[in-house]
């Protein structure tokens, strides 16, 4: 018998429940890991609230995590008992002591990275890699807007940033928030709750504007970010912590300037074992070299029984970087 975190019906942090389960043997090309260091994405409250629907449940939660591996099915080739590894786009059920992974979503991790580094970033770090480098390439010196710039994807964007020599303008919430993402990098930062974000933008380019904006905010930045991009330029709408851009009439990107909108997601992205090599190859270097850190404060750290506290914090917007839960 192992531990995990289930819930039955779509709801609030309430609706999570810490049980008893039975993992199933591990398929022909499936990994049998025993987690270690569990990632909380505030893409888990979407698939919990029911904002992203789940077909069968009872379900578990969760996608990333890192671990040792405990058992591998008949097909698996590249892994073997007693590999570090890490997963970022898993099927839900991240959240328990042991979850059986398909091969393919699986990478080897290396032995200067912990678990808990690899926990905090994988999934946010490979979407920063493809945002930043292959659904826009932000070029070096280049003026960019990042909203979110103090959570957990944006605080890697900060730092991913400044490795590249780009100028990001990062939104935040909050003056603590405004130092913690300048320390990570930002070149800029707007407090929101204070300042106009678009007239903000305007301002610091000198009246340029910027070719990109990257927004996972959602429905309460559309307009300001639609309204801080040069002509032509690429609106990329990554996530809807404020709730779902709907309802769009097109005819808007063509009132500001013949503008671009993509609606993209890691799993657009990094789709077969070479794109997750190359992301997490990426990633892991960042790592390495020293770029990037990831270290996760202890108050953001919470045992994986714990699970509606730790939802519960961070759907109040009271975390600063990345979460985890921990077996």
């Amino acid at each position: 018998m192992a531990k995990r975190i289930e819930f039955a019906q779509a709801g609030g942090p309430e609706v999570l429940n810490f049980v008893d389960y039975s993992p199933n043997e591990p398929t022909d090309n499936e990994i049998q890991i025993e987690n270690h260091a569990i990632g909380i994405n505030f893409i888990d409250t979407y698939v919990r609230s029911g904002l992203y629907p789940v077909a069968n449940l009872p379900a578990g939660l969760g996608t990333e995590a890192a671990g040792i591996v405990v058992k591998t099915g008949s097909q698996v080739t590249g892994f073997r008992p007693g590999d570090r590894v890490v997963y970022a786009q898993g099927p839900l059920g991240a959240y328990s002591e042991i979850h059986n992974v398909p091969e393919s979503a699986v990478a080897h991790l290396p032995n200067d990275i912990s678990f808990k580094q690899a926990a905090a970033c994988s999934l946010k770090g490979m979407t920063v890699y493809y945002l930043l480098n292959q659904t826009y390439q932000v070029k070096r010196d280049e003026i960019f807007l990042f909203h979110a710039a103090a959570g957990g994807v944006g605080l890697i964007a900060c730092q991913w940033a400044k490795a590249l020599g780009a100028k990001m303008i990062g939104t935040v919430g909050s003056d603590e928030k405004a130092l913690r993402a300048k320390d990570a990098g930002a070149w800029q930062v707007i407090n929101y709750q204070t300042e106009d974000i678009a007239a903000r933008v305007k301002e610091i380019t000198d009246g340029e504007k910027v070719n990109v904006v990257y927004d996972s905010v959602g429905q309460a930045t559309w307009l300001a970010s639609l309204d801080s991009l040069k002509r032509k330029g690429l609106m990329v709408s990554f996530g809807n912590a404020s709730g779902p851009v709907t309802g769009v009439n097109l005819g808007i990107l063509n009132q500001k300037g013949s503008l671009y909108v993509t609606r993209p997601s890691l799993s657009g992205y990094v789709t077969n074992r070479a794109e997750l090599d190359q992301a997490s190859k990426a990633l892991f270097d960042m790592i390495l070299s020293g770029k990037l850190n990831v270290d996760v404060p202890e108050s953001q750290i919470f045992a994986l029984k714990d699970a509606q506290q730790a939802h519960r914090i961070i759907e109040q917007r009271h975390t600063q970087g990345s979460s985890l839960l921990i077996p």
